[in-house]
């Protein structure tokens, strides 16, 4: 590998840094227990691409999908924002009700980065085509969250035209420029520390 080549290889993981860096790796949950917090959404087949985008750079750092079919998941490939009460199997989460949906969110939405929320609406084939992918994908290596989603989302009819790529920023263009793509943006001022989140939400499962 030439001089150039490492140099780009570095800075490509520091932009992509959010992707699992430090991530603790906890055990897959059993089929059992996943098929308890299965959860199904009552709205329409749709898909939501989620891009974090660093306030201060500018510059993408990590990317996961929402996929809503005959079950609600995300796949969130060397993600770092994990529940007690959210099981979880190579890099998928389970059982994304509405309150998890909104905590995800928020979650990665802090005073050094905003999210980018993107949903489309799908045929019930396609979702059910992006669930058995993300299912099958396997764990994903830190810094690939991008690489990952473009590759799931490539190979769903409609979603041709999605280039194959290391960097959120560009997945979430090419997402922008599908048909029908509803875009919102999420900014919050909370500590920078995820999991001081986590643990606030965790509580207040706790004390419903």
């Amino acid at each position: 590998m030439t001089l150039l080549m490492r140099a780009l290889a570095g800075l490509l993981v520091l932009a992509l840094a959010g992707c699992g860096a430090g991530a603790d790796m906890r055990p897959d949950a059993s089929p059992e227990v996943i098929s308890s917090a299965s959860y199904r959404h009552p709205g329409p087949p749709a898909l939501t691409l989620y891009t974090m985008i660093n306030n201060r750079s500018g510059a993408g750092a990590h990317t996961s999908v929402m996929i809503n079919g005959s079950q609600r998941i995300i796949f969130d490939p060397a993600g770092t924002v994990r529940l007690s009460a959210v099981p979880e199997r190579d890099d998928v989460l389970y059982g994304i009700t509405p309150q998890v949906e909104d905590f995800y969110a928020r979650a990665h939405a802090r005073e050094t980065y905003h999210v980018v929320i993107q949903r489309i609406e799908v045929s019930p084939e396609v979702a059910e085509r992006a669930l058995r992918l993300a299912i099958a994908n396997g764990p994903v290596a830190s810094a690939q969250c991008t690489l990952s989603t473009s590759g799931l989302l490539r190979q769903l009819p409609g979603f041709e035209s999605i280039g194959s790529t290391w960097f959120p920023k560009r997945l979430m263009e090419d997402f922008e420029n599908l048909p029908g793509v509803q875009t919102t943006r999420l900014f919050e001022n909370d500590d920078d520390d995820k999991s001081v989140a986590i643990a606030q939400f965790e509580q207040a499962v706790v004390t419903q």
